[in-house]
């Protein structure tokens, strides 16, 4: 005769046991709900456009097309504009500034782009003028109507 073993036997659940899960999910959504309130929003303070009283009587202005290329005019005068490279746009802005005005300092940089150049192309154009020393650097902004 076969030997009867007298083992108690064990039935296998088929189910998954989620005391642990739930456990670890309410230590999360404590830890989440204590940090939450430490945290402080950064806010970031855009410039804001704003008109001077009036334009001025004498300014250069740098014109940078929607083919990134850049031209040169003075900016009371009706004559056209003169095409330069970024090398040469220093030299050239300082031949139409001339020399300083005393009393009012430096004649004023402004520099109009076309809405579809990179940004990055008058960026460089910005820096290339404030790297040369040139003072009164500002961008000209279009108004909606």
């Amino acid at each position: 005769m076969p030997a009867v073993s007298a083992r108690k036997g064990r039935r296998t659940k088929n189910e998954i046991n989620m005391v642990p899960f739930i456990d670890v999910m309410l230590v999360l959504l404590i830890i989440f709900m204590v940090t939450a309130p430490m945290l402080t929003p950064s806010q970031i303070d855009l410039p804001s456009v704003g008109q001077a009283d009036r334009q001025p009587d004498r300014f250069v202005q740098v014109i940078v097309d929607k083919d990134a290329a850049l031209k040169v005019k003075d900016g009371s005068s009706n004559q056209s504009a003169a095409s330069v490279g970024l090398a040469e746009l220093v030299e050239r802005v300082r031949e139409l500034q001339g020399p300083a005005e005393p009393g009012k300092g430096t004649t004023p940089v402004v520099i109009s782009a076309d809405k579809n150049v990179k940004y990055e192309t008058v960026v460089q154009v910005m820096d290339k003028l404030q790297r040369a020393g040139i003072q009164r650097v500002g961008l000209s902004v279009q108004q909606q109507p």
